[in-house]
């Protein structure tokens, strides 16, 4: 089989799971409570959710914000807000594009842990830890912190490297990657059939 047809068969396998996972409550269950807290987590590290028990209810738009919305952020893949809303005891810097990056990666972190929570629970399953999308999601999140990294080296005492600093760059893209990876790997530890799902894989 070549890598082609290897690719197509990863692919109908990975899409054919994931179906079948989202279609049962357990999974499913785990797939929204990850997805929700990553989304989350992201937006905390980034900066656009903050915690303010004053905030009160308010909210606050730019006044072009089509244009405003594509305008690069302080930090790499981040992009500038165009409201701030106050939700009683959070500010959140809505950014159209920051949220989008953060839904898709949270949404692959909910496939990732909703499928090694099958695969872990599977009788037949093996070879695989439960936190296998945990570790493949770690880069991207980390990656919110590129904005704040001067800071952080600058209370740590640390002259940092321009070389050093360009290492966050690819944090986005290398967590992305391992998301994919990860899941067309925890596919392969799922048994299609158990879902109810179809699958090319033999």
């Amino acid at each position: 089989m070549g890598a082609t047809a290897r690719g197509v068969s990863w692919l109908s396998r990975t899409t054919a799971v994931s179906r079948g996972a989202l279609s049962r409550r357990d999974s499913a269950v785990v797939f929204s409570l990850v997805t929700l807290v990553y989304l989350l987590g992201f937006l905390l590290a980034i900066g656009d959710l903050n915690v303010r028990p004053e905030a009160g209810l308010s909210m606050l738009v730019v006044d072009d914000p089509l244009s405003r919305m594509f305008e690069p952020g302080p930090g790499p893949f981040a992009y500038e807000g165009i409201a701030t809303i106050d939700l009683i005891v959070a500010r959140y810097l809505f950014s159209p594009v920051n949220l989008a990056i953060g839904l898709g990666l949270s949404l692959l972190v909910g496939l990732n842990l909703a499928l090694s929570y099958l695969a872990v629970t599977q009788p037949k399953s093996c070879g695989i830890g439960a936190g296998t999308g945990v570790l493949a999601s770690v880069p991207a999140l980390v990656s919110g912190t590129a904005c704040c990294a001067p800071v952080i080296f600058l209370v740590l005492g640390i002259q940092a490297s321009a070389a050093l600093l360009s290492v966050f760059v690819w944090l986005l893209p290398i967590g992305v990657l391992l998301l994919l990876g990860s899941l067309a790997y925890v596919a392969t530890k799922v048994d299609p059939t158990a879902l109810g799902a179809s699958s090319t894989v033999d």
